[in-house]
Formats: structure tokens, sequence, C-alpha cells
């Protein structure tokens, strides 16, 4: 039987092409770009081979935004950049106008809204992080707190152009590392075994799916007070916390037991050097908010040694490369210890670290 004939058509509800919303004098050079340059923080300034020039006005926002906070961004778009606005990976706003006597006015304003203008070239970029308290299924902290506390101490950092290169931070609320790696990464480390709560295990998990989800095999089936449950290997957990995703009844989340760890030195790219993992550097940091003290005093003993010791353009990652793990920790101040040590066996010893598609 031949099927009826077609008459309706496939209506497009995904994202439009991107080139629709580009700047006119985008599109006129896209891909024909001469120089860019950095005429103050917070600005850029490309020149095309045409001889056109656009200015791009970089601001920090706090991420998680409001309709009304969109608004405004809106508003000021309209009023200074033809309408045109962008969001980066890391939630920077950019306004794009080819109009320098604009660029100052947009500055003012921005800053009387209290939008920081900032983080181009050799500064601290805005922190990238998950999604905390917020949204997050499985959070052990708020990672937007973090990076809220951290950014009212380190504005000046995303203001200037004073460290040897861009500085990338992440935080994550877990273990599981959404925030991928970076210059610097503040990660929640539990330090004991889930709890498993037996009565109501089997009613609200999945036990296969449980099983599956752990990394290192260490969760397997068994029978409690004639119910069906799950039970742990205490000497394979490492704690990272992938079954609670999976099982609320597997709890880890604990506000003594869930600590912060800093881990250094990681990279996604393949510019100039191939992506990188990062490196524990500092661990069992209070889990103390609102404003994580503890964490910032580290974090900026980090960024002070490297603003010091760093060469010009050089990554914080090629920084540690070039002086050494032990000079590191010398101009740093931290303390090395033997859980720092990698000593994981429970996987392969070598990993793809390139971004390239392997077949």
């Amino acid at each position: 039987m031949s099927s009826p004939e077609r008459t309706w058509k496939t209506v497009e509800s995904g994202p439009y092409p991107y080139k629709e919303g580009l700047h006119p004098v985008v599109k006129k050079n896209y891909g024909k770009w001469k120089y860019h340059e950095y005429p103050r923080p917070g600005v850029l300034k490309h020149v095309a081979e045409s001889g056109d020039v656009l200015y791009t006005v970089r601001g920090g926002t706090p991420r998680q935004d409001s309709v009304d906070f969109i608004r405004v961004l809106c508003d000021v778009a309209d009023t200074y950049a033809d309408g045109y606005l962008r969001f980066t990976t890391r939630n920077n706003v950019e306004f794009l106008t080819p109009d320098e006597e604009k660029v100052q006015p947009l500055i003012d304003e921005l800053e009387s809204r209290g939008i920081p203008v900032g983080g181009t070239g050799k500064t601290i970029s805005p922190i990238a992080h998950t999604q905390g308290w917020l949204h997050c299924d499985i959070p052990a902290t708020d990672a937007s707190g973090v990076v809220k506390a951290l950014m009212d101490e380190l504005i000046d950092g995303f203001r200037g152009m004073d460290f040897p290169n861009k500085v990338k931070i992440v935080t994550q609320c877990c273990e599981l590392n959404c925030g991928g790696q970076g210059d610097i990464a503040i990660i929640v480390k539990h330090t004991r075994p889930p709890r498993i709560n037996h009565e109501n295990l089997s009613e609200i998990c999945e036990l296969p799916k449980v099983v599956a989800r752990c990394p290192v095999a260490a969760i397997r089936p068994t029978v409690v007070n004639g119910k069906k449950s799950l039970v742990i290997d205490e000497e394979k957990c490492m704690y990272c916390g992938a079954c609670f995703g999976a099982c609320p009844s597997m709890e880890i989340n604990h506000p003594e037991y869930s600590k912060f760890a800093i881990w250094v030195a990681g990279k996604n790219s393949n510019a100039r050097s191939k992506p990188a993992l990062m490196s524990l550097v500092a661990h069992g940091l209070p889990n103390n908010p609102p404003r994580w003290p503890e964490v910032g005093a580290v974090v900026k003993q980090i960024l002070d040694a490297y603003r010091k010791g760093g060469r010009p353009w050089e990554r914080l990652g090629e920084w540690v490369e070039r002086i050494g793990w032990k000079q590191f920790f010398e101009e740093t101040g931290l303390i090395f210890d033997e859980d720092m040590i990698d000593n994981y066996r429970h996987a392969r010893t070598t990993f793809n670290q390139s971004a390239h598609v392997r077949f």
C-alpha cells in the first residue's frame, strides 16, 4: 500500500542560521579580517582588509540572567550598538559598533548599570561554572555562589590586563566536572562513600542503571531486610558521586564531608599545545558559604605567583610546565602531600588527549 501524499511542510523549530544575527560589518568582512588589537581592557578593535573597523565592548554578566536584565542589555544595544549584541561561552555580553565615538558612552552606560567592562586580552576571564543550587540535581555546593564571591575579589584582574596571558577559571558544584578543564578549577571533593537508604532505594531507583553508572564497578546488587538494594565496595569507591545522580537514595553530599579542591594547568584547545588534564594542588578546603574565603585565598596565592613569575603570553599551564611542580609549590606557598600523587589504577593508563576525531 502506497503512503498518502504528503500535504504538510516541516516547520523548522531549531536555532536559526547564526549568520542572520551577525552585525552588517561582520557579514561584509566575514573571513577577511586583517588584524585586531586591544585599545583598552574590555574593548577589541577589528580591522578588515577592506579598511572597515568594528569595535567590540565586552561586559561581564551574572550568567543566570533575568528577563528584565536581558531587556536592559537589549536597550543598551539599541542605543549604542545598532541593536547587535552577543554572548560568549564565558557569559560575557559583547556589543558591536563601527562608530568609535559610541565606545566610551557605551562603557559609561554599562558601568552605571553595574555591568563591569573587561575580560579581554591578558585578564581573568569570567568564571565558567555549573548550575549549583539553582538547577543541578546533585549539587554539593553552589558553583555560581563561589563565582560571585571570587569575582568580587578578582574584579581588578577582570578590568585590568596585568597577567602574562588570559586566565580561565572554572567551578563545579559536584565531582563530575561539568565545567571542564581550565587554568584553575575549583571542584567539590567528597571524602566518604555514599550513604544508602535501603528502605526506599528499590522503590525509586533503577538498580541496573545505578550499577552501570559507577565508573569503577564498586556497586553491586544485594538484599537488605528482604528488599532489593545495593551495596558499595568501599575499597573501590572513589567518592565521585556519579551514582547519586541516578539514585537519590545514595546520598553523598554532606556539609562536613563534601569539601573543595583546587586543580590547575588544564586546557581544552589545541592552540600552541595539545589539550591537558588538570592536576590537584590543594584539597580539603571547607565548603563554607556564602563567601568561601578559604577557596578565595588559595586561588589568589596561585594567581599572584603566576602574575610575578609568568613570561609574557605564557599561559598558566605553560608556566607550570616550564618551572616544574617543585618550584610551583614553592612559589605559591601551597603544600604538596601524598594524596596529590596520581596512582589511580581502575582505568586505562593513557587517554585520548587530542580534540581531533579519531576512528
